[in-house]
């Protein structure tokens, strides 16, 4: 009894420092701009600017890159896709455009891109990001060609309007807000000297070998750390006071949270050393000030208040759909690294072959996970021995065969669509992270 309360006290622990370890790193300058970014996207860029383009009229040199394009700025999981996608088919998009839509939203959203290349690498990422666009098209272009037939006789008889034929427009300030925020994950997450370059520190006057310190040190975290944690936790409360009723107006909860979420940002920015209290200036900390001195001016002076407002509730429902399956998704990565031997990944996908690759597509549809959740998983599985190769065709496949998903499409397409889609994709998955893995041992 003794040994099995140990063992299960050792996958707790597991789980525990995993999920501080996480939320104390510097990834929060990648997450915190990418939920901004997302909402931001969502609220200020209307669908039917990107939607218009995929109708059976439009060229395919317009629909398929405007498909990929949508599915990048809508930044939706793949259980949010599937109504999308079934939207604008039944709706009259042509079947390759909806499949391309269908393959590249869940895939390349910005919060899985920039927290795939914090968390794992952005050769993980960049090549997720390409081939995800690559295979989109591919992938549609071959879907409406096996059924061309049948898209011509649906296209006859659909009406030529709806949906696609909406047409708005965006202004100015919003491509300008945009570049901002873009600027700020940029900033937050690229490794160049100017950026990580340290101009000036400091010694926090504090003792470090209190018990604070003992402590902090004992679950491998750093003051910095510490405090960043503790941002997390007042930010979810000030949000949820300030955030949940956000279109009956901004009050002082509202403004207490945006002050909190850009002071998490400049604290997660400067360089702190290890084991000490030593805080370093470095051009991120002065670059993330400027931008968000940038953004808060450009916010004020060129959007309404139910502009912003809409845009804080976008990224607050992105935020409360997301962030808590992301806990638990990273506490249970912790837990899974305990329980499953080393040795399993390495002999099961632990060489960049054929069949590690496949089976690295397989983990993808039985062990399904939301957005982002994945990447946590996949990080585990890098730590547990798995080759980058068969990492990269599990990360493909997961956001597109999962059990859920094949059946929801089959109601959608039939049975015949959905069959060589899901084929589609698992072949293209396998050669893409074996190709990807003979490169790594090329270079």
């Amino acid at each position: 009894m003794e040994s099995l309360l140990h063992y299960f006290g050792t996958l707790l622990w597991s789980g525990w420092t995993g999920l501080l370890d996480y939320l104390a790193a510097h990834v929060l300058l990648c997450l915190v701009p990418a939920f901004i970014i997302a909402g931001f996207m969502s609220s200020m860029i209307p669908k039917e600017a990107i939607t218009r383009f995929l109708g059976p009229r439009s060229s395919k040199w317009i629909s398929y890159p405007a498909s990929a394009l949508g599915g990048f700025i809508l930044a939706v999981c793949s259980c949010t896709i599937l109504p999308l996608f079934a939207g604008i088919w039944k709706r009259g998009a042509g079947l390759g455009p909806a499949i391309t839509f269908l393959f590249v939203g869940p895939a390349i959203n910005i919060l899985a891109i920039t927290y795939t290349g914090a968390a794992i690498g952005f050769d993980i990422a960049i090549s997720r990001l390409v081939l995800s666009i690559l295979f989109g098209i591919v992938i549609g272009l071959l879907m409406a060609w096996f059924f061309r037939r049948e898209e011509a006789v649906r296209a006859d008889e659909m009406a030529a309007n709806g949906l696609f034929d909406h047409k708005t427009s965006v202004k100015p300030a919003v491509w300008v807000l945009f570049i901002l925020l873009v600027s700020v994950l940029i900033v937050g997450t690229l490794q160049v000297d100017l950026l990580t370059n340290v101009y000036t520190s400091f010694v926090l006057p504090f003792d470090w070998n209190n018990g604070l310190g003992t402590f902090l040190s004992s679950v491998n975290l750093t003051l910095q750390g510490a405090v960043l944690i503790f941002m997390l936790i007042i930010i979810g409360f000030t949000s949820w006071k300030g955030f949940e009723d956000i279109f009956s107006g901004f009050s002082s909860w509202t403004y207490t949270a945006f002050v909190l979420i850009a002071l998490t940002v400049l604290i997660a920015a400067p360089k702190e050393e290890v084991g000490s209290l030593q805080i370093g200036i470095n051009g991120r900390l002065i670059g993330e000030f400027v931008l968000l001195v940038a953004i808060g001016i450009v916010a004020a002076r060129s959007f309404t208040k139910d502009e912003l407002s809409g845009w804080v509730w976008e990224t607050w429902k992105f935020v409360k759909q997301i962030f808590p399956l992301l806990v638990i998704g990273v506490f249970a990565a912790g837990i899974v690294k305990v329980i499953i031997p080393e040795a399993w990944i390495r002999t099961i996908a632990g060489q960049n072959t054929i069949w590690a690759n496949l089976v690295g597509v397989l983990f993808g549809v039985f062990m399904y996970f939301p957005t982002l959740v994945e990447v946590p998983i996949a990080k585990m599985f890098l730590d547990l021995g798995m080759a980058r190769g068969p990492l990269l065709a599990y990360l493909l496949a997961d956001p597109e065969l999962s059990l859920q998903s094949i059946l929801v499409l089959n109601g959608v397409m039939g049975r015949n669509k959905t069959l060589i889609y899901v084929s589609l994709v698992a072949i293209m998955s396998t050669l893409a992270g074996y190709l990807f893995g003979l490169a790594l041992s090329i270079m």
